[in-house]
């Protein structure tokens, strides 16, 4: 399996744990199985602000931090637990359910991308309640 991957000049990226930033543009080609995430699929703890936001941190975490996996894990469970109780929507509830199938593979990167779109089920609804709270 090969990834094809273009950086812009200062564009960041994480390959198995290590920060990694272009000096210029690169084009980089992957031959191997590495877990890689680009500069706008990473998050910061501070911006893990929301349920759905700390499950994508927790996730991208056990993806990244192969010694640190095991808690991270625990993490995902724990917070997977939270939202699902907390998600009344049948759609959002389908996608916790494919989050943990994907998790429970061990295949982050695709639970990461099930989880955005639980971040802007999220971001919908908190501007629902907030729209009604004003």
């Amino acid at each position: 399996m090969t990834l094809c991957i273009s950086l812009r000049s200062g564009e960041k990226m994480i390959v198995n744990g290590a920060v990694m930033r272009a000096n210029g543009r690169a084009d980089l080609v992957i031959e191997n199985r590495v877990a890689v995430l680009r500069g706008r699929e990473v998050m910061a703890p501070a911006e893990a602000t929301t349920p759905a936001r700390r499950l994508y941190l927790a996730a991208m975490m056990a993806y990244v931090d192969e010694a640190g996996r095991t808690a991270h894990q625990d993490r995902i469970v724990e917070l997977l637990g939270e939202l699902i109780g907390a998600i009344e929507d049948h759609e959002a509830r389908a996608n916790c359910m494919e989050f943990a199938r994907y998790a429970a593979l061990g295949d982050y990167y695709r639970a990461l991308g099930v989880c955005r779109a639980l971040i802007e089920y999220e971001d919908i609804a908190l501007a629902r309640t907030a729209g009604q709270a004003a």
